[in-house]
């Protein structure tokens, strides 16, 4: 099985979040993409293949199998656009469809995806509190303007946001208590966020319940964080950018274009780059971070 790896969400030459991407005429049984990205490794493997005027695709983190991902999805329109030329290619997912426009020139890659349809609802006091006891935080570490609330856009997310950026730095969790806790309430990563500006955000993802301690740069998340400031009523002005991955060592860059209809998809963009080895040092994998006696220990 032939693995390309892909680094979605660039800051240039350097960062982004990496993915495996595999293009075969037929996906593979499911056992078998799940070996795949455990070996890959990364926060998640895309596989796709032809079907019918589109590509049938399925995402696999190192520990189970995620129904959408935004860098990965970035990260395969490249692919899409390296093999068959730049264009618009329609993707089938588990439960939706979407679609993904990749460019790719002699100087540049890059990708822009049409996420599923995004929704937000207000989440219990005592998940807050358990959330903030698991990351370490205080009420009063909070930003009471954005409500803590589940975001969704093609997956469930568990959106916070912090009053500083220096609060957001210090994110810190033992990541099997993060893993059951994310698990018990069905997200798939927990979005913590900094509004620097109106539309500028810093954010970090714990992704424990796939088996990475943090995402660099997470495309679905960003579609539904953006989503849920539209539901807000927040000042976006049509549109965010997104900073993450800068306390890995891994910048990123996401932008994302919020339409005006609530429950509307969210477009997200970003650059892409071929990762120069296979095991470039980005991302952590479940054990990784068992290994390191700090989790902000960048691998």
């Amino acid at each position: 099985m032939q693995v390309s790896h892909i680094a979605a969400f660039c800051d240039g030459a350097q960062g982004g979040n990496p993915a495996g991407v595999v293009i075969c005429d037929v996906l593979p049984p499911s056992e078998d993409m799940q070996a795949t990205a455990a070996k890959v490794g990364y926060s998640e493997t895309v596989f796709a293949a032809p079907l019918e005027s589109s590509f049938r695709v399925r995402y696999f983190a190192p520990l189970l199998e995620v129904p959408f991902c935004g860098h990965a999805t970035i990260a395969l329109g490249v692919a899409l656009a390296k093999k068959f030329g730049s264009g618009t290619f329609h993707l089938t997912l588990n439960d939706t469809t979407i679609s993904v426009d990749g460019v790719s020139t002699p100087f540049s890659m890059s990708a822009e995806l049409q996420s599923p349809p995004t929704s937000s609802v207000p989440v219990e006091p005592a998940v807050v509190e358990t959330a903030l006891r698991i990351f370490g935080y205080a009420p009063d570490d909070l930003d009471s303007r954005i409500p803590v609330a589940m975001a969704t856009a093609g997956a469930h997310f568990l959106v916070l946001a912090l009053k500083s950026r220096e609060r957001l730095h210090r994110m810190n969790y033992e990541i099997e208590a993060g893993r059951d806790f994310m698990t018990a309430i069905g997200v798939t990563t927990i979005l913590w966020a900094f509004a620097e500006t109106p539309q500028l955000f810093h954010t970090r993802n714990a992704f424990a319940a796939g088996g990475v301690y943090e995402d660099p740069a997470t495309g679905a998340a960003t579609a539904a964080f953006a989503g849920y400031l539209r539901d807000i009523g927040w000042p976006h002005g049509g549109d965010i950018d997104i900073v993450q991955g800068e306390d890995m060592g891994c910048p990123s860059r996401l932008h994302a274009k919020i339409d005006i209809q609530p429950g509307s998809s969210i477009k997200v963009s970003g650059t892409a780059r071929i990762m120069s080895g296979d095991r470039e040092p980005i991302g952590r994998t479940l054990s990784h971070v068992l290994s390191r006696t700090s989790p902000h220990h960048p691998i």
